[in-house]
């Protein structure tokens, strides 16, 4: 399976910016699909996830980000709104097997895309 994130860039802080991410390959085990960041000196947390059928979940990014997509096309957008200095990460996507009751294994990861917001 191949991801590839694009969308990245820097921005000032209370702008916006949408990252997308394609997989594909041998996607038909991908049920789910997520967005992870990982902020320097920092470990890399999940920020959102979608499934097939479209359910969604977050962590706390008080709804400002927001996940998007077309799992039957395996892509899948991240909406970031009123960004922060401390959004300050890189992006990455991840094509996952959701097997239920929140045991969810990353197939594969995507190179990442920088994201910089600027105070």
């Amino acid at each position: 399976v191949q991801v590839v994130e694009t969308g990245g860039g820097l921005v000032q802080a209370g702008g916006s910016l949408t990252l997308s991410c394609a997989a594909s390959g041998n996607i038909l085990s991908i049920n789910a699909m997520g967005w992870y960041r990982q902020a320097p000196g920092k470990e890399r947390e999940l920020v959102a996830g979608i499934r097939t059928g479209g359910s969604t979940n977050y962590e706390d990014s008080e709804g400002r980000l927001t996940i998007s997509g077309d799992m039957a096309k395996h892509t899948v957008y991240l909406h970031m709104n009123s960004l922060k200095p401390e959004d300050t990460a890189v992006y990455y996507c991840a094509a996952e097997r959701d097997y239920g009751s929140g045991w969810v294994v990353v197939d594969s990861w995507g190179r990442g895309t920088q994201v910089t917001v600027s105070s």
